[in-house]
C-alpha cells in the first residue's frame, strides 16, 4: 500500500473564484484515496495564502503548511503529495520550480486529481523543454531580484533602516516599510525560545518546539510551532540583538532589541 500525503490551500480570492474550499479539497483527496487503496498519512493546509507567494531572499515558498510538509517528508516515507489540482501547489512558474525542486529531492511525485496523467518525472520532449525553461526562469529571477532589490536594501540597511523580506517574528510593521516595532505577545515567545536553547544546548529543534507547544505558545497563525519555525527564529539571533546585516552592510540600532 502506498503511503500518501495530501496538500489544500485556498486564498481569499481562490476560494471565492474556483469554489475550492478546504474541506472539499480535504473530502475529494479522501475519496481519491480510498479509491486507490492508499493510505493517507495526513493533510497539511494553507488557509488565505496566495500561491505565488515566495520568500524573495531565501528563493523558498513562503507558506507554512507547505513547510511543514516538507519537514515531514524529510523524515517519512511518501510516495505521492496528493492534490485536487496542481493550481493549489503553485500559481507562479516560479513557485512551481521551487515546488518540483523540494519534491523531485526526495523523489516523490504529485498526484493531481483534475488532472491524472500529470508527473513531474515525465520525460516526453515537451516537458523537457519546459522543465528547462522552469530551470531558467529560476536563474533568471534570483539575477532580477539581486538587481532590483540590491541596491535598494543595500542603501536602507546603511542607514539603520530595515531593508526587507518578510518581518520576523516577535516585530510588527508594514512590510516594506522602513521601521518595525516590537509586537511583545511574539517577544515574550521569541525571549522564551532563546532561554531554553540556553538551558538545554543538547535539545533538538524538535524537543524546543515541542516545549513550546506544552507552555501554550502559538505561531502568528494560532498554531503550534515546529522545528522549521523554531530554526528560522534561531537563525535570526543577531537581528534579535538590535543588528542587520545585508551584503557587506552591518548596521546597528536598526530597532529595538528583543533579547
Amino acid at each position: 500500500m502506498k503511503n500518501v500525503i495530501g496538500y489544500v490551500r485556498v486564498s481569499t480570492q481562490g476560494q471565492a473564484k474556483d469554489g475550492y474550499s478546504l474541506s472539499y479539497q480535504q473530502d475529494e483527496i479522501q475519496m481519491y484515496c480510498d479509491r486507490q487503496g492508499w493510505h493517507l498519512v495526513h493533510v497539511f493546509m494553507d488557509e488565505g495564502i496566495s500561491g505565488a507567494k515566495v520568500d524573495e531572499e531565501a528563493l523558498e515558498v513562503e507558506r507554512e503548511g507547505f513547510q511543514d510538509m516538507m519537514t515531514f517528508i524529510s523524515s517519512n516515507k511518501v510516495d505521492y503529495v496528493v492534490v485536487l489540482n496542481t493550481s493549489r501547489l503553485w500559481r507562479s512558474d516560479i513557485v512551481k520550480v521551487l515546488v518540483h525542486r523540494e519534491l523531485k529531492r526526495h523523489s516523490i511525485d504529485i498526484q493531481s486529481i483534475e488532472q491524472p496523467t500529470y508527473s513531474i518525472f515525465k520525460k516526453d520532449p515537451s516537458d523537457f523543454l519546459i522543465n528547462g525553461l522552469m530551470e531558467l526562469l529560476d536563474a533568471y529571477q534570483r539575477l532580477e531580484i539581486t538587481m532590483k532589490l540590491g541596491r535598494g536594501r543595500n542603501k536602507k540597511a546603511s542607514e539603520g533602516k530595515f531593508a526587507g523580506g518578510g518581518i520576523p517574528f516577535g516585530y510588527k510593521g508594514k512590510r516594506g516599510s522602513k521601521k518595525i516595532v516590537i509586537d511583545e505577545k511574539q517577544a515574550a515567545i521569541v525571549k522564551r525560545l532563546f532561554q531554553l536553547k540556553e538551558e538545554f544546548q543538547a535539545w533538538s529543534l524538535t524537543a524546543l518546539a515541542e516545549q513550546l507547544n506544552e507552555e501554550g505558545f502559538t505561531t502568528e497563525q494560532g498554531k503550534s510551532f515546529t522545528k522549521v519555525q523554531v530554526k528560522r527564529i534561531l537563525d535570526r539571533k543577531s537581528f534579535y540583538q538590535g543588528k542587520y546585516r545585508y551584503g557587506q552592510i552591518e548596521a546597528d540600532g536598526l530597532h529595538q532589541a528583543i533579547i
